[in-house]
């Protein structure tokens, strides 16, 4: 494991070479993943031996986050080998989204094991505030689990980049049919703050001798760690249940579905994610009369083969040819609009 991570942390940090996006997700996230193990394990351990000496609430808050961002990362490797089965008799399009599935799973795991947590250990703090021993132990190991999370961060966000392009930060969280790197980035950004708000909490307890602070920080992480956890149970839900192709792919697709020469428009196009980098495509197109089935078949070919070359997440394309009928025609529209938009 301790050679894999270095090999991963070696890849993170060295430059990227030209590739196609899905390649660049799936390695970029597993380099991600590994990295904030990495950084996990070795701060929750350095928490534990803070807050034996300290016996400091907030450093047992931060020790128990820890905990859970490194139960969450097994959780994050587990869902994309599981994604990685292939299609059977039961799931014929594949097991993709186990890894929308555990990413489900972290965040659950984060508001219980570490937001709840935080909030009852920092409630009976302030209800039996309890002296501080030792507190610059306290303060030395807040200071180098503010340096690993920070190299966690720095991993997550370089192989994040080539996905986000020019977007936010927060756009790429809300709109990103990733579900790791989002889940990294949001607890390495929360580490970080609740790293603050512990180093906050016992600063404020040494200036003031008043324990009761070491209990407010302790709260403050909590409640840090539960708005994390509720972006995420909504941001993976919704995964879960199934999200389209973004408003950028949905246009490029449309346009490459259609060749002005056999294919003039797209009557009805749906898409939907059924992995990270398996997006499901399928589309009424209509085609100019008098075509035989030969060209129609080599028209929907060379649709295909444009669309995926435009968007290389495509994976499955079913393209269904009909006749173009104007807006009130009577003709079946499958249950949708009437037919007739066009592209």
């Amino acid at each position: 494991m301790l050679t894999r991570f270095r090999r991963v942390c070696r890849r993170a940090f060295a430059p990227q070479s030209p590739g196609s996006v899905e390649r660049m997700s799936a390695s970029g996230s597993r380099a991600a993943i590994f990295a904030a193990l990495g950084a996990d394990i070795g701060i929750a351990i350095a928490k534990f031996v803070g807050w034996a000496i300290t016996g400091s609430s907030s450093m047992l808050a931060e020790a128990m986050h820890s905990i859970a961002d490194t139960a969450n990362q097994f959780l994050l490797l587990i869902g994309q080998r599981r994604a990685a089965k292939r299609p059977d008799t039961l799931h014929p399009f594949g097991y993709g989204r186990n890894r929308y599935f555990y990413a489900f799973v972290v965040a659950l795991v984060l508001f219980s094991l570490g937001s709840l947590a935080a909030i009852d250990e920092g409630i009976h703090k302030i209800r039996d505030p309890e002296e501080l021993s030792s507190p610059f132990v306290a303060i030395v190991i807040l200071l180098v689990a503010m340096g690993l999370e920070t190299f966690s961060l720095t991993t997550a966000k370089r192989e994040s980049r080539p996905l986000k392009g020019t977007s936010s930060w927060w756009r790429f969280i809300r709109n990103s049919r990733n579900p790791e790197l989002p889940v990294v980035l949001l607890e390495d950004s929360g580490a970080l703050i609740g790293l603050l708000f512990a180093f906050v909490g016992v600063g404020l307890t040494m200036l003031t001798g008043d324990p009761i602070w070491d209990g407010i920080g302790t709260l403050a992480i909590g409640a840090l760690l539960g708005a994390i956890a509720i972006v995420l149970i909504v941001e993976m839900k919704s995964l879960l249940i199934g999200e389209g192709a973004t408003a950028e792919e949905y246009a490029v697709i449309r346009a490459n579905l259609v060749d002005g020469a056999r294919i003039d428009r797209v009557i009805h196009l749906e898409t939907e994610y059924l992995g990270p980098e398996d997006l499901l495509v399928a589309a009424k197109i209509a085609i100019v009369p008098g075509l035989g089935i030969a060209a129609i078949a080599e028209a929907i070919d060379a649709a295909e083969a444009r669309v995926r070359a435009a968007v290389p997440t495509v994976n499955r394309i079913y393209l269904e040819p009909d006749l173009y009928r104007p807006a009130g025609a009577d003709a079946s529209t499958d249950g949708r609009a009437p037919e007739g938009e066009s592209v």
